[in-house]
C-alpha cells in the first residue's frame, strides 16, 4: 500500500505541490480579503468591494509567486524580475475573471461574498495551474 501510494506521489507530485500551495494561497487571499471587508471596506458598496478584491489578488500572487517557482514548479530561472513579471501578467486575466465573477454575482445577483469567492477561487485556481504550466514555468529543453 505504501508502495503504490508513493508511486502515485511521484507520479502526480507537481498537481499535488499545487493542489497544497493553492490552499495556502487561498488561505492568504481571503485572510487579506476578511481583513479588507471587516475592517476597512464595506463589500455592498461595488468599488469597495472591487478594492478589497484587488488586494485579496495582491497578497496572493505574491505569496503564490514564491511558494510556486520553489515547490510546484521547481524553477531554475534566474532571471527572478522575468520570470515574476510573466507570472503576475498571466495573473491578471484571472484577476479579471474573479472581479467578474464577484461582481456578477454579488452585485448583480445579490448572491452572499463569501459563497461568491468559493466558487471564484474554484474557476481561478484551475485556470492558474494551466497558465502556470504552460506559459510561465514551462520547462525548455535544457531542463
Amino acid at each position: 500500500m505504501v508502495k503504490l501510494v508513493l508511486g502515485l506521489y511521484k507520479k502526480y507530485k507537481e498537481l499535488v505541490h499545487y493542489l497544497i500551495v493553492g490552499v495556502l494561497t487561498t488561505l492568504v487571499s481571503w485572510i487579506t480579503y476578511y481583513v479588507c471587508v471587516e475592517w476597512i471596506f464595506n463589500p455592498s458598496v461595488s468599488w469597495q468591494l472591487q478594492s478589497a478584491v484587488i488586494l485579496r489578488w495582491l497578497s496572493g500572487v505574491i505569496f503564490a509567486y514564491f511558494t510556486n517557482r520553489k515547490y510546484v514548479f521547481e524553477s531554475k530561472n534566474q532571471n527572478l524580475w522575468k520570470e515574476g513579471f510573466h507570472f503576475a501578467s498571466s495573473r491578471l486575466l484571472t484577476l479579471f475573471m474573479d472581479m467578474f465573477v464577484m461582481w456578477f454575482m454579488v452585485t448583480l445577483l445579490g448572491i452572499n461574498d463569501w459563497v461568491s469567492t468559493l466558487v471564484s477561487a474554484v474557476l481561478v485556481t484551475i485556470t492558474n495551474y494551466f497558465l502556470s504550466k504552460f506559459l510561465v514555468f514551462k520547462k525548455t529543453k535544457k531542463e
